[in-house]
């Protein structure tokens, strides 16, 4: 049998890709978070991890226990909400930034309501600058955003990578500016291309604006300019650009969950949703 205490950690270690952030974000050591991992490939009998000085990698095996992880700690929260006959109720204002329209969040929240049905879950998409600014104001209760770059603050659900995509069919003219298909400000991947384009030297124009996702992938496809992504989170029909392009390096890139900061009645729901995205991180990758 694999130790529930283990399983989670084990999630917690693929989602992060980092012992260290693993162990912040559940309050263990380090050596903890290693001994969990290490007794979990003990009685799996198999390697779950790629440990070197550049990170932390999933092996393939380690891809395939992520099912088995969440299925067994699903069951495992089912059955000990049935016994405590604990029930949840109240209003629970989420906010999830537009990253998430095309990923498997849905299943999260699908989950989450099945588990709790008496919570009125209002669910908020908008730019993660918007999501910070409507959280601070205490109009959200739970916020699923990218972090901001001028604070810590949040419990990282995982960690990605910026980096530029855009048609397979598109190539840049390294004489002119670089086109842009950008979300509207306060957007943390616009200010980071803009930065990022501004260091380097490299002139740009914008070449579409949209506050929606499905508008910017549909500009991007179209051939009209280049759009900084999350490298876990591509579109069908966009690609990674080449090296070849002269773009540089964007970054990586931190999703954490933030709550409100007054005590609601809406604490013990947030709790529990939270609980329930960080369990399913790797979901809101696209499959």
């Amino acid at each position: 049998m694999f130790d529930p205490a283990q399983l989670r950690t084990f999630l917690t270690v693929a989602q992060t890709l980092s012992f260290t952030q693993a162990a912040h974000r559940m309050g263990l050591r380090q050596s903890t978070v290693s001994q969990h991992v290490r007794k979990l490939e003990e009685a799996a009998g198999r390697r779950l991890f790629a440990r070197d000085t550049h990170g932390v990698e999933l092996t393939e095996d380690g891809e395939a226990m992520l099912g088995f992880a969440r299925t067994i700690l699903e069951a495992n929260e089912r059955a000990a909400g049935f016994f405590t006959g604990t029930r949840l109720r109240g209003r629970l204002r989420f906010g999830a930034s537009e990253d998430f329209v095309l990923t498997r969040l849905p299943e999260v929240l699908e989950g989450f309501r099945r588990e709790h049905p008496e919570v009125d879950l209002e669910l908020t998409v908008e730019l993660s600058g918007i999501l910070h600014e409507l959280l601070a104001a205490g109009r959200l209760d739970l916020v699923l955003a990218k972090r901001r770059p001028e604070g810590p603050e949040g419990r990282l659900v995982w960690r990605d990578r910026l980096v530029w995509v855009g048609s397979d069919r598109l190539r840049l003219d390294p004489h002119r500016p670089v086109p842009l298909v950008v979300f509207p400000p306060p957007a943390v991947t616009r200010a980071r291309a803009l930065e990022c384009l501004e260091e380097h030297g490299r002139a740009w124009r914008i070449a579409c604006t949209s506050g929606s996702l499905n508008g910017l992938i549909a500009a991007t496809r179209a051939g009209l300019g280049v759009m900084a992504h999350t490298l876990g989170m591509i579109p069908p029909g966009l690609v990674r650009m080449a090296p070849r392009a002269g773009l540089p390096e964007l970054g990586g890139v931190d999703f954490v969950l933030l709550h409100g900061r007054r005590a609601t009645a809406a604490r013990g729901p947030a709790e529990a949703l939270a609980d329930a995205i960080l369990a399913g991180g790797d979901r809101l990758q696209l499959p």
